[in-house]
């Protein structure tokens, strides 16, 4: 198997990929922003007169990462506990990482269980956000759907 997954619950990608790709039992997922899937906003950004971004929230953007996260991986037949590897884009690791690390931990109060993860500080992304996450889930074939 190897389909494309597409979640209407999801913001739009902002590229001509899809939100997922299932191939056997591992779903990956693209790149996955904190954009809101009905408005495209980008939670707590603040822009001046001139649209030009002047301050973020990394505490709101990371929480709709998370729950973009969830709604693609619900679309491909996934669940949160399936998350095996999470790779974090931070625009401002300096200023972002102790925040993200805290509410990673709230979404993972496990490290046992939690997905393993690299979290890499990067100069900028293709679209005003300050987190992307890149994500890759075992789905074992009970959880497929259509599976009873």
């Amino acid at each position: 198997m190897n389909d494309a997954v597409h979640a209407g619950t999801a913001p739009a990608a902002v590229g001509r990929y899809p939100h997922a790709r299932r191939v056997g039992e591992l779903v990956f997922l693209s790149g996955i922003g904190p954009r809101d899937a009905a408005t495209n906003a980008v939670p707590g950004n603040v822009t001046d007169g001139n649209g030009r971004l002047v301050a973020y929230d990394i505490e709101r953007q990371c929480h709709a990462v998370f729950a973009n996260v969830r709604a693609v991986l619900d679309a491909s037949g996934a669940r949160w506990e399936d998350l095996v590897d999470v790779t974090v884009y931070l625009t401002d690791i300096a200023r972002d990482f102790t925040t993200y690390n805290a509410i990673w931990a709230q979404y993972f109060p496990d490290p046992e269980v939690a997905p393993c993860r690299t979290t890499l500080g990067i100069d900028a992304l293709p679209t005003p956000i300050a987190i992307e996450l890149k994500c890759v889930a075992h789905v074992p074939p009970t959880h497929a759907p259509g599976v009873a």
